[in-house]
């Protein structure tokens, strides 16, 4: 390792760590040196942590400022970025925070917290053009089983344990009923966001196959397949022109 890329390594670790014993004794210029290392430090975390505070705003309503900000400040000592982009910074937050001393009182924190993540990534999405029914009207019938339908990049598919979609709606409308009871409930859940906005739909698990299965980039016969594995009444016709006409479809390939 070269002189610099020692230092910097060094520094990093000081950084990100707090063990700087081996860093302040190459740091020069000035009365207190350390101090201003300290300095460095400060701001890594301050930033990191008020990031993920403002991605997390929902969950810290749920759990309180001071349980949040606690575990932020460990995950970011813990998790370094992996990418220069802090947007994408947070991903593995719920995981890390559903495991801290305390998150056992909110069995649902990891569902509640996994959902305001993707929430919050999709709403900065843009929409693409969808296409309409006219055109997949131009597919023989015997070639749509082998197609395969490129959904919009605003679009996720979330299966929880708990109805935390209940949960995020009396957040977003400032609701305070006088009773809220939280029950295990198996819920699958259709999120789509597209610049700013979002919408959180509730899908029933025949829905939830068909749909996860063509954002996997399926064709529309596999994905009828798992469909019907679990609803001998689902209608594939139906599922794939629901898709086109909520304007969810931007493409079409065989």
């Amino acid at each position: 390792m070269s002189p610099l890329a020692e230092v910097q390594a060094l520094f990093r670790q000081a950084v990100v760590t707090g063990e700087k014993s081996r860093l302040v004794p190459l740091l020069s210029g000035g009365r207190y040196p350390a101090k201003r290392l300290a300095i460095h430090q400060r701001h890594y975390e301050t930033s990191l942590v008020t990031a993920l505070l403002g991605k997390f705003p929902a969950t810290t309503w749920l759990t309180g400022t001071r349980f949040v900000t606690e575990a932020a400040t460990r995950f970011v000592h813990n998790r370094v970025p992996q990418a220069p982009c802090i947007a994408e910074y947070g991903r593995e937050f719920p995981m890390f925070l559903s495991s801290c001393r305390g998150a056992v009182r909110v069995p649902y924190l990891y569902d509640f917290a996994e959902l305001e993540w993707q929430v919050g990534q999709l709403a900065i999405a843009v929409d693409e053009p969808p296409i309409g029914l006219a055109q997949l009207s131009t597919i023989a019938a015997d070639a749509l089983p082998e197609t395969i339908l490129a959904l919009q990049p605003g679009i996720s598919y979330l299966q929880v344990s708990w109805p935390v979609d209940e949960l995020m709606k009396l957040y977003l409308n400032d609701g305070a009923p006088e009773h809220f009871s939280m029950e295990p409930l198996d819920v699958w859940l259709e999120l789509r966001g597209a610049r700013g906005e979002f919408h959180i739909n509730r899908l029933n698990r025949a829905e939830y196959l068909f749909r996860t299965s063509i954002l996997a980039r399926r064709s529309i016969g596999d994905a009828a397949e798992r469909a019907l594995d679990v609803d001998a009444a689902f209608e594939p016709g139906h599922a794939w022109a629901a898709l086109i006409n909520e304007g969810l479809v931007t493409s079409i390939t065989r």
